[in-house]
């Protein structure tokens, strides 16, 4: 899952919410057409493993009109917690408006995310907005994403052994979701190396055990945090970063055994080194 998060930098997106970045652009008239591919080490959303802890072949683009209207798509491979009964894929959908005021890009719009073939109630909408500038020789941007209550954010099993059974402890449970997250990015000055943070804080109404056994707030409350930078080499922008959470065995012990690697049941949302490369289209 994503802000995938659909509208980040495609280097904080393998930590977090994800949109592609690093896109070349293609004007023609008012329209403006960008995109990028990816592969990354694990696709991290907000912190938590949606692929098991393994690799991930990332693509989308977007399609920008010079009003500021712009739509666009963006889908990841996904394993373990991020599956959701279907093609083992996430597709994201997004579209909305951005503007200057006063020095600052102010940027709103929404995101639908799908898992094609899965279940249609592990679907849901996230409406976003997004604040940029820069603050001397570092890019920051400042977003809160707030999902209204849903049956994809909704509390279905009261614990890990209820979903196991697939047994529905409360069916047609509906909550809301908030996220509130900094990205802050500065370039090393004649160097083709960029250093990059983020940090971003969950909480909704879903304890972690929705319609499919996940959800995008696993402990109803969590901090998440990336340190990284990237390198551009020729048309290819290579990533390494360091992603955590606060999330403690403690925590998330109730959602186990979801919440933890099917091949060693080590936790998905633990410390990691992640790598990736970017080309742009």
């Amino acid at each position: 899952m994503k802000i995938r998060l659909a509208a980040a930098v495609a280097a904080i997106a393998i930590a977090t919410a994800a949109t592609p970045a690093f896109a070349q652009e293609e004007e023609s008239g008012p329209i403006t057409v960008s995109g990028s591919a990816a592969l990354v080490s694990d696709y991290r959303f907000r912190g938590i493993s949606m692929t098991d802890k393994e690799m991930a072949v990332q693509a989308g683009a977007t399609v920008s009109h010079e009003s500021g209207v712009y739509v666009g798509t963006w889908g990841s491979n996904l394993a373990g917690w991020g599956t959701f009964l279907g093609s083992n894929m996430e597709l994201d959908i997004y579209g909305g408006y951005k503007t200057e005021i006063s020095g600052l890009t102010v940027d709103v719009g929404l995101t639908w995310y799908m898992y094609p073939g899965g279940l249609d109630k592990t679907d849901f909408a996230e409406p976003y907005v997004k604040l940029s500038g820069t603050a001397g020789p570092a890019s920051v941007l400042v977003g809160v994403a707030y999902a209204p209550e849903q049956e994809a954010l909704g509390q279905w099993y009261n614990s890990g052994a209820s979903a196991v059974t697939g047994v529905y402890d409360n069916p047609g449970a509906k909550a809301d979701n908030v996220y509130v997250w900094t990205d802050v990015a500065a370039g090393i000055p004649d160097t083709p190396l960029t250093l990059k943070a983020h940090v971003g804080y969950t909480k909704g109404g879903n304890e972690g055990l929705g319609p499919q056994g996940t959800s995008v707030s696993p402990t109803g409350e969590y901090v998440d945090w990336m340190l990284g930078a990237d390198y551009v080499l020729g048309p290819v922008t290579l990533g390494v970063s360091y992603v955590d959470t606060n999330i403690s065995t403690t925590e998330s012990a109730y959602l186990t055994p979801n919440f933890s690697s099917t091949k060693d049941g080590s936790s998905i949302a633990g410390s990691r080194v992640l790598v990736s490369a970017t080309m742009a289209f």
